[in-house]
């Protein structure tokens, strides 16, 4: 299975970048910073690389160099362990030299504050966290991948932040557009939105890999529709951390931990947030060395963040995957694309099954499977209820790896 080591956004609600790992033009885009974009910086195995100079850092010289910092950007790829690992080490480096740190998340929408106040504050259990916290409505992914920040900002009483906007709304955004958002819809987004950056538009569309058997060859209007939806979930987080800075201490500094889709080239997060904000933004991306083809990747180019992390390859991710995106409406949850090569279209998951079931219990929302799902390890089996057309099948998805062959 190749994975996709800066998924952005779930096609399911929202919009979606799927960057393609063995396709590494999306790396050299001549796009960002004007004094960076025509230049290359190294990615180096456990180093930090600062592109402005070239200089290999260790994590502790990166906390030196963000002593101006007020908004750091930290990009991952939510089901690679390694990304987590990175921010963590950036939240830690920043709190031993003293910083007043907070953690801005995209994983939870801003209007649902008080469980990560309750849990900093140490009133939860993991379980109670979990379930008052309802991660696995508004997130999905496993808590495992970030359980060790979770449990480093209780510890040590960082304030963690949701900065994101409702999932529903920038789905509306997506199949309406902004103009068309209700009065309701329009209270939760900020009051300005820039849809027309031409390096956005370019990063964007280089995002969408033409061998990608989930996300490409979209329709030009679905496609811009999209783009729409990713400025407003851009303008959203950074309006909001915006907000959590101005209400904070001039010496503090927000980490936010989000998808690399949003930081890459600052044309997202940092480009939406400059309207409100003049402040020091500084971007931080983990880089794999190594591609899905297992190739070198050694270097990116220099405007892809302010500092460049590598970290070793992940083949697999750490706990399974099926491979399917579904639209979630009405309670009826439609299977919209299938990855190539994945668990799911091995086990014969077609577009337009609607899920109806998963190990024999209903599952009418994100949340009941994503919390079964999180019980899988793999080389277990998923029984999978589906309707199709005017008849129900089961199928049986054996959680298995892709053992790649030698050439």
């Amino acid at each position: 299975m190749k994975q996709q080591f800066r998924t952005v956004l779930l096609v399911a609600a929202t919009a979606t970048l799927a960057f393609a790992q063995s396709k590494q033009a999306i790396f050299h885009l001549e796009i960002g910073d004007p004094q960076r974009k025509t230049r290359d910086a190294k990615v180096v195995l456990d180093g930090v690389t600062d592109t402005a100079t070239g200089e290999v850092l260790s994590a502790n010289q990166l906390a030196e160099r963000l002593k101006d910092t007020r908004l750091l950007l930290v990009g991952e790829s939510h089901t690679t362990a390694d990304f987590h690992r990175v921010q963590l080490r950036a939240i830690r480096a920043l709190h031993e030299a003293g910083r007043k740190v907070m953690v801005g998340l995209e994983m939870f929408p801003y209007t649902e504050q008080k469980s990560l106040d309750n849990w900093v504050q140490g009133l939860l259990t993991e379980e109670g966290f979990l379930k008052l916290g309802r991660w696995y409505e508004f997130w999905g992914y496993h808590w495992d991948y970030y359980r060790d920040i979770f449990l480093y900002c209780r510890d040590n009483r960082i304030p963690m932040y949701g900065v994101n906007t409702p999932r529903a709304v920038v789905t509306a955004v997506r199949q309406k557009g902004i103009d068309k958002l209700s009065d309701t819809d329009k209270q939760y987004v900020p009051p300005n939105i820039d849809v027309d950056s031409g390096d956005h538009h370019t990063f964007f569309k280089a995002s969408f890999a033409e061998d990608n058997s989930m996300h490409g060859n979209m329709p030009d209007a679905m496609l811009k529709g999209m783009q729409a939806a990713q400025a407003t979930w851009d303008a959203s987080m950074g309006f909001n951390s915006v907000k959590v800075l101005r209400a904070a201490p001039a010496d503090s500094v927000l980490v936010v931990l989000v998808g690399s889709g949003h930081v890459a080239y600052g044309v997202g997060i940092e480009h939406q947030a400059r309207q409100w904000f003049d402040g020091r933004i500084t971007t931080l991306i983990p880089v794999p060395v190594l591609d899905s083809d297992e190739k070198p990747v050694p270097s990116v180019k220099a405007s892809y963040a302010n500092f460049i992390w590598g970290i070793p390859y992940e083949i697999d991710s750490l706990y399974p995957s099926l491979g399917f995106s579904t639209s979630d409406s009405g309670g009826v949850r439609k299977v919209i694309a299938v990855e190539k090569d994945s668990v799911a279209e091995k086990s014969g998951i077609k577009t337009g099954d609607v899920v109806l079931s998963l190990d024999g219990t209903n599952t009418p929302d994100r949340e009941t499977w994503n919390r079964i799902m999180a019980g899988k390890r793999w080389g277990d089996t998923a029984v999978i209820g589906l309707k199709r057309g005017d008849g129900e099948v089961t199928v049986r998805a054996e959680l298995r790896r892709t053992q790649k062959e030698k050439k």
